[in-house]
């Protein structure tokens, strides 16, 4: 792997390019893409994936405090409890082992058996119109965090992520998630992975439903193999709204 933007540097160090800022919490949207912006192949990101960004997707989850996903990208990635990693053992010297999995989900329409044996704690986002009888079953095995009324509320939901101290956020989608996100301007940082292929059909795009506009600069550019691994940051001038 080598930076190609700012600088040229073969071999760089992956985990100071990631490292989060230590001054304030920090939400980052880590996703893959094909050339013409899709964000899934055959339904699945996995299709787009190569070695490099594999390395890179272990790497963010070492340096998070908490990976954040839609309930939607939990069923079809298939996702399960974080594994403790060696790797991770300076990256995460002072917190736990993995960091915990944070499900958003409006219905808790998911396997909440598949996160029974986390090595952390699942916490499970949801609204009060959630199924009284799935709300009961998910807090049975995880914490349960109510935010909003109809639907998720994310400026509340990651209000109670940074009271835990949970304040280096990854989100991994998808893609309605990162659009709900992005509408309420939380996001500080897109990492994004960019497949050299052309996927066309009916795939999303990264962010995926109500509109938004925020503001990113392009702060870093590496590459392997022909896959682009852009960071986007916001800039420090934009301030959040109210």
């Amino acid at each position: 792997m080598r930076r190609i933007y700012p600088d040229i540097k073969d071999n760089p160090d992956i985990v100071q390019a990631y490292a989060y800022p230590e001054d304030r919490p920090w939400l980052r949207l880590n996703m893959v893409a094909s050339a013409d912006g899709a964000a899934w192949l055959k339904g699945r990101s996995g299709g787009l994936s190569s070695s490099g960004d594999k390395q890179i997707f272990q790497i963010l989850r070492g340096l998070a405090d908490v990976v954040v996903a839609g309930a939607a990208t939990v069923r079809k990635e298939g996702y399960g409890p974080i594994k403790p990693r060696e790797a991770w053992a300076a990256i995460r010297a002072g917190r736990p082992d993995v960091p915990p999995i944070a499900v958003i989900s409006r219905s808790l329409d998911f396997d909440l058996e598949r996160f029974a044996d986390a090595p952390s704690r699942t916490i499970v986002i949801t609204c009060e119109a959630a199924p009284q009888e799935r709300r009961k079953a998910a807090a049975r095995g995880s914490d349960v965090v109510v935010a909003g009324q109809e639907g998720v509320d994310m400026r509340r939901a990651v209000a109670a992520l940074h009271e835990r101290g949970l304040t280096r956020i990854l989100c991994e989608g998808g893609p309605r998630v990162n659009a709900q996100l992005s509408a309420d301007d939380l996001v500080d940082e897109l990492c994004l992975s960019i497949s050299p292929m052309l996927v066309g059909g009916g795939a999303a795009r990264i962010v995926n439903g109500e509109p938004a506009q925020v503001t990113l600069g392009l702060s870093q550019v590496l590459e392997e193999e022909g896959v682009l691994f852009c960071k986007y940051t916001r800039e420090p001038s934009d301030e959040r709204t109210d």
